[in-house]
């Protein structure tokens, strides 16, 4: 706090008693007596204790902790259900049911760990979006209402009067001149947004592997290198969506070699506002955009091996998935066999753009159209439940699930486990991983990548 070490921001909160203001640690602000401080794990334990979120750094706005992608116990596990809209959709009887424990447990580990149950961390993240559309865009504010994942716009209303000690009416006029997006007045029009995150970001990997692997009808990356534009299609649970995130160059360190972070810039075109927070999720996983860089590098930096590697690409991130049953798919058939599932099976849109014509085909659909072989017996343990890759899935149990299936080798369960499950962790078969690189082997196997010692399939 003292310092302003923004590679904290996200990983704690600090609150001040005698203005009942909470922050991220690298405020701005005049540093307070530690005797008037509190700290909490979560925003939401903040909003919890009744205060309310600084109007200048904003710590609501921050990149999500990266401790939730390397867990895999039940807490690790709710909250990356909580961040892909569960509450909101299926209440918290339906989170308790995903995680295979009682309501009354998860709610006694979350708040026993965290300082929130499972309802105060997802009213936190609602209101989050609110804040950001009510400030960055022109939308109405009752879409802006049910686009967050509020139930009514009174609920809305006193959610962000009890967090921000204002009306959104006022948010909306206090923002930054030219903050606003024009032009947008309608989610069909596209929502504008700001992806955070913390650190260096090696954006020019990311957007090769992404174009590498682009499946047409479902993805396309365009642009020159550098500033490139990566747009693909979405199967969202209310609806549909098309999504386009910008490449960003990346930014150089400071003389004290500090990176404060950024962001890269995104545009959303949804059939239906209530899908915004699960496809702004569903976009911070595949760019990995929670990673924690600086624990990373640290780490593998320390290695002999990996030294030079990582002084070349601080901040390398490892690309997840949009959509983990799609990627479970092609990690098994590859490019060129998943672009003809897409043509005979894939879902047409609408309405299509440009290039995006598409859905990817669903495990059921796949499961029924072709059902012999490897690609038979995985879309039918998808469909089915028998393998699980949702973000509140067990990663090992998954494993063990998918290696079970007939023709999926361990290269392929281990793409699927870094990728589809997000493990930061994962270790293919065939490459020597010591144990002192744990728990950042996928960050690992991305810079051996980027060298050229490990290649793509």
């Amino acid at each position: 706090m003292r310092s302003r070490d923004a590679r904290f921001d996200g990983v704690f909160f600090f609150a001040v008693e005698t203005t009942g203001i909470y922050c991220r640690p690298s405020c701005p602000a005049v540093t307070p007596k530690r005797a008037n401080v509190r700290f909490f794990a979560t925003a939401a334990a903040a909003q919890g204790s009744g205060f309310r979120a600084c109007r200048r750094c904003r710590p609501d706005a921050v990149p999500g902790s990266a401790e939730w992608d390397v867990r895999a116990d039940v807490v690790g596990r709710a909250m990356r259900l909580i961040a892909d809209g569960v509450v909101d959709r299926e209440g918290v009887a339906g989170l308790a049911a995903r995680l295979g424990y009682s309501a009354r447990q998860v709610q006694r580990q979350l708040t026993a760990e965290l300082g929130a149950g499972p309802v105060a961390l997802a009213r936190a993240r609602r209101a989050h979006t609110a804040r950001l559309l009510v400030q960055t865009t022109e939308l109405p504010i009752t879409e802006i209402a049910f686009a967050s994942g509020f139930a009514s716009v009174r609920q809305f209303n006193d959610t962000i009067r009890a967090i921000y000690a204002s009306t959104p009416s006022r948010l909306r006029a206090t923002a930054p001149r030219g903050g606003r997006t024009r032009g947008t007045g309608t989610p069909g029009a596209g929502i504008p947004l700001r992806l955070a995150h913390r650190g260096p970001y090696q954006a020019g990997f990311v957007f090769d592997r992404l174009a590498h692997e682009a499946v047409p009808g479902i993805e396309e990356v365009s642009g020159p290198p550098g500033a490139r534009t990566y747009r693909r299609t979405l199967r969202l649970p209310y609806g549909t969506g098309i999504v386009a995130v910008g490449e960003r160059p990346g930014t150089a360190r400071t003389a004290a070699g500090a990176h404060p972070g950024g962001w890269l810039d995104a545009r959303l075109h949804l059939t239906d506002p209530r899908d915004l927070t699960t496809a702004v999720q569903r976009l911070r996983r595949l760019f990995d955009l929670d990673a924690d860089p600086y624990a990373v590098d640290e780490r593998l930096g320390a290695d002999p091996r990996l030294a030079p590697l990582v002084a070349a690409r601080p901040g390398l991130r490892s690309p997840g998935a949009a959509d983990p049953e799609e990627l479970a798919v092609r990690a098994l058939t590859g490019p060129v066999e998943a672009e003809r599932l897409v043509r005979r099976y894939g879902k047409a849109l609408d309405a299509p753009c440009g290039g995006l014509t598409h859905l990817f085909p669903e495990p059921a659909v796949l499961a029924e159209a072709e059902p012999g072989g490897p690609l038979g017996a995985l879309t039918t343990a998808l469909a089915d439940g028998a393998v699980r890759l949702d973000p509140g899935a067990d990663r090992d149990a998954a494993q063990d699930a998918l290696l079970a299936l007939p023709g999926v080798d361990a290269r392929t369960v281990a793409e699927i486990r870094a990728r589809a499950l997000g493990d930061p962790d994962a270790a293919p078969p065939g490459l020597d991983l010591p144990d002192t690189w744990r728990p950042w082997r996928s960050y690992a196997v991305n810079h051996l990548r980027a060298a050229g010692e490990w290649e793509l399939r």
